[in-house]
C-alpha cells in the first residue's frame, strides 16, 4: 500500500467518521444555545479530552464522559464495560489530571449483558483505583447500550490547544499488548499489574507539573494519527508525520495500526528541550516513546514515508472535530 492509499483508508475509517460527527453535535447544540457557540465555548473551548473547570483555588475539576458502540458491547460485554471506566480514565491523565470517581449508565435486556458490563466495569475500578459511585440502570431495553461519566482533578493543565510550531510531536504507546479481536482494540491493561498501570498513567501529570509537556491527546478511536490532527487543529497548527516513526509492534501491518485504539497511548507536543527528558522517563517505564514529527503554523497535515508525501487533510478547507462556527475562536 503506498502512502496517498494510506491517506484515503485513514479518511474513509470508521474512526474517522465517528469523531467527524462531533463536528454536527457541536454546530447543532451552539444553534440552541441562546448565545449560540459564544455559550458553548465559555467555561472551556470545545476540543478537549475533558472539561476543565477552574475550581478556584488554582486548580481544575476535570468531567468526561463516554459511549461505548454497540456492535463492541453485544460481542464483548466484559471488556466493553472494562473499556468504559479505562478510556475515561486515559482521558482524565491525558488532561495532566488524576481521576476521583465514575458513574455509569447502561441499558439492558434482564440482567443479560448487563452483569457481565458490571463485572468489567468493577474489575477496571478496582484495577486503576478509582470507585464507581453510582450511575443509572434500565434493564427493560431492547439493545444493550452503555456510557460511563468520570470526575478528576488537575493542578497544572494538558491540553489540545498549546501546541506550537517547533515542537516535536511525540508519540507514546505501550506496545506490550495485543488486539482484541476481531476489533482494533490494542489491549495492554487487562493483562498488566495494577500497579504498573496506575504508574505508568502518573507519567503524564507529572509531565504537566514539571513543565516537560503543556499539550496532549490520548489515542482514541480516531487512532494516531487521527488524534494527531485534532491535537493540531484545536491548536491551528500542522505537522508532517513519518508514519514509520510511529511505535508500533513487531510484525503488526502499518495499516491496520494506523487505526488501533491501544489502551495506553498519547499524542504530545513537546518543546524540543523538553523531548529527551521526557521520552525518558516513559523509556523507563517499557513504554515505547519517539518523535514523530514537527509541529508547523501549515494547518495541514501531511504524512511522510521515506521519499513519499501525502497531504492527508488541509484545516483551512475543511475541519475536523470542531464546528466552523467555534474554530475561528480557538485558533
Amino acid at each position: 500500500m503506498n502512502l496517498a492509499e494510506l491517506a484515503a483508508l485513514l479518511r474513509q475509517s470508521r474512526g474517522f467518521a465517528h469523531k467527524r460527527d462531533i463536528s454536527d453535535v457541536v454546530a447543532a447544540l451552539g444553534r440552541a444555545l441562546p448565545g449560540g457557540a459564544r455559550d458553548l465555548a465559555q467555561a472551556v473551548p470545545v476540543g478537549d479530552d475533558c472539561a476543565a473547570i477552574p475550581d478556584g483555588h488554582g486548580g481544575y475539576l476535570l468531567l468526561a464522559i463516554e459511549g461505548l458502540v454497540e456492535d463492541f458491547i453485544e460481542r464483548m460485554p466484559w471488556f466493553a464495560g472494562y473499556c468504559g471506566v479505562m478510556v475515561n480514565v486515559s482521558d482524565i491523565y491525558a488532561m495532566g489530571g488524576r481521576p476521583t470517581a465514575v458513574v455509569n449508565a447502561l441499558w439492558s435486556t434482564g440482567m443479560q449483558p448487563a452483569d457481565r458490563m458490571l463485572e468489567g466495569m468493577a474489575e477496571a475500578s478496582a484495577r486503576y483505583g478509582v470507585p464507581i459511585v453510582g450511575g443509572h440502570s434500565n434493564n427493560r431495553s431492547e439493545r444493550p447500550q452503555l456510557a460511563v461519566a468520570i470526575l478528576g482533578r488537575a493542578s497544572r493543565l494538558l491540553t489540545s490547544f498549546d501546541a506550537r510550531p517547533g515542537d516535536a510531536l511525540v508519540m507514546a504507546i505501550d506496545l506490550r499488548g495485543a488486539y482484541e479481536e476481531p476489533f482494533p482494540y490494542w489491549n495492554a491493561s487487562t493483562g498488566a499489574p495494577a500497579e504498573r498501570l496506575r504508574g505508568d498513567l502518573e507519567l503524564l501529570p507529572r509531565l504537566a507539573e514539571d513543565g516537560l509537556c503543556s499539550a496532549a491527546k490520548d489515542i482514541s478511536m480516531a487512532g494516531a494519527i487521527g488524534t494527531a490532527l485534532m491535537l493540531l487543529e484545536c491548536s491551528g497548527v500542522g505537522a508532517t508525520i513519518d508514519v514509520d516513526a510511529i511505535p508500533r509492534p513487531e510484525g503488526e501491518a502499518l495499516p491496520r495500526w494506523l487505526g488501533a485504539f491501544p489502551s495506553f497511548g498519547f499524542v504530545m507536543s513537546l518543546r524540543p528541550d523538553a523531548v529527551a527528558a521526557a521520552c525518558a522517563r516513559f523509556a523507563d517505564r517499557g513504554i515505547a516513546c519517539s518523535v514523530v514529527g514537527e509541529v508547523d503554523d501549515s494547518q495541514r497535515l501531511v504524512l511522510r514515508r521515506g521519499p513519499e508525501r501525502e497531504s492527508l487533510w488541509d484545516l483551512r478547507r475543511d475541519a475536523f472535530i470542531q464546528a466552523a462556527s467555534l474554530q475561528a475562536q480557538h485558533v
